[in-house]
C-alpha cells in the first residue's frame, strides 16, 4: 500500500482470469489466441481492401474502416493483459496503467457504438433517399462526423480516472477480469462512490444508451420505407444491405448491455457468468465484425478475391 495525502491509494490491483479453471488457463489462452489473430488480421485486410479499392470509397465503408481501426484498438487494449495472464501468470497491474487502460477501453467502446449509429444513419440515408445520399455524406461530412465521434467519447470519459482516483481504497485489489474495467475498479473504494455511479450511469445512457435508441429508430424507418417498395425483390435487395451491419449492432450491443447489468444488479451472478460475459463483450464483436462483412458484402467479398488472385498470378 502506498499512503498519499488522506487517503491510500494501492501501488498496483490484481487481475483474475477465469475463476476456477486457473490450471487450464494455457489451454484457454488458445481459443483467445485464436480470436485476437482473428480480429488483428481480419480488420487489418479490411482497411487494406479498402483502402487500395477506388470503388469502395464511399461513406458505408468509410464508417467500416472506423469500425475495424476501432475494433483493432480494442483488441490491442486488452490482448496484454489478458494473455500474460494466460500465458505467464501476470496478474499484476500498476495502479495507473490499470487506470490507462480503462479509460481507452471505455473511449473504444463509446466510439464503436457511435459508429454503428453513424452506420446506421448512412443505411437510412441511402435506402430513404437514395439520389441525395452523396450530396448528404460527403468525404467532408463523414470525416466531421469521425472527429466529432472521438471527441465525444474522449470528453465524456475524461473524469472517469480522475474521479477513481480521489477514492480510497483498503483491503481487496482482486479485479474480476483480465482488464480493467471502470464499475471493478470503483467497487474495490472503501469510500463513497456516488458520484462515480452515478456519473457512470450518466454518460453511459447519454452516449450508449441514446446510439441504441436512434440505432432503433433509423432501423424502423427504414423499415417503413422498405415496406413501401413495390416489389418483393427491391425490398429484400434493400433490406439485404442492413444484414451486415444489424448482426455487428447485435454482436456489440447484447453482450455490452448484459456486462453493465451484471455489474451495477447481478451481485448474485456466479464470477464465471461475470467473466465470459465480459470476454464476449470486448473480444468477440473485434473478431466476428470481419467475418460477418467479408461474408455478407459482396463488394468486400469480390474486392478481396480480386486482391488474391493478382498475388497468386
Amino acid at each position: 500500500w502506498e499512503f498519499n495525502g488522506s487517503f491510500h491509494q494501492p501501488s498496483a490491483f490484481l487481475m483474475m482470469g477465469i475463476p476456477g479453471l486457473e490450471a487450464l488457463h494455457p489451454w484457454i489462452s488458445i481459443p483467445f489466441c485464436a480470436l485476437y489473430l482473428t480480429a488483428l488480421s481480419g480488420n487489418c485486410v479490411i482497411l487494406f481492401i479498402i483502402r487500395r479499392t477506388p470503388s469502395l470509397h464511399e461513406p458505408m465503408y468509410y464508417f467500416l474502416s472506423m469500425l475495424a481501426v476501432t475494433d483493432l484498438g480494442l483488441a490491442l487494449c486488452t490482448l496484454p493483459t489478458t494473455l500474460g495472464l494466460f500465458w505467464f501468470g501476470v496478474r499484476r497491474i500498476a495502479f495507473d496503467a490499470c487506470l490507462t487502460q480503462m479509460y481507452f477501453i471505455h473511449i473504444l467502446s463509446f466510439i464503436e457504438s457511435s459508429v454503428l449509429l453513424a452506420m446506421a444513419f448512412d443505411r437510412f440515408i441511402a435506402i430513404s433517399h437514395p439520389l441525395r445520399h452523396p450530396a448528404i455524406l460527403t468525404k467532408s461530412t463523414v470525416l466531421k462526423i469521425g472527429l466529432a465521434i472521438v471527441l465525444r467519447g474522449m470528453v465524456s470519459l475524461l473524469p472517469i480516472p480522475f474521479l477513481l482516483k480521489r477514492l480510497s481504497y483498503c483491503g481487496k485489489t482482486e479485479l474480476s477480469h483480465s482488464f480493467c474495467f471502470h464499475p471493478d475498479i470503483m467497487n474495490l473504494a472503501c469510500a463513497d462512490i456516488k458520484v462515480n455511479v452515478f456519473y457512470g450511469m450518466i454518460i453511459l445512457l447519454s452516449t450508449v444508451g441514446m446510439d441504441f435508441i436512434f440505432i432503433v429508430l433509423s432501423y424502423i424507418l427504414i423499415i417503413r420505407t422498405v415496406v413501401s417498395l413495390t416489389t418483393r425483390e427491391e425490398c429484400l435487395k434493400a433490406l439485404n444491405t442492413c444484414v451486415s451491419h444489424i448482426c455487428a449492432v447485435l454482436v456489440f450491443f447484447i453482450p455490452m448491455i448484459g456486462l453493465s447489468m451484471i455489474h451495477r444488479f447481478g451481485k448474485n451472478v456466479p464470477p464465471l457468468v461475470n467473466t465470459l460475459v465480459a470476454y464476449t463483450y470486448l473480444i468477440i464483436p473485434p473478431a466476428l465484425n470481419p467475418v460477418i462483412y467479408s461474408i455478407k458484402s459482396t463488394h468486400i467479398r469480390e474486392a478481396l478475391l480480386r486482391a488474391l488472385c493478382s498475388k497468386r498470378g
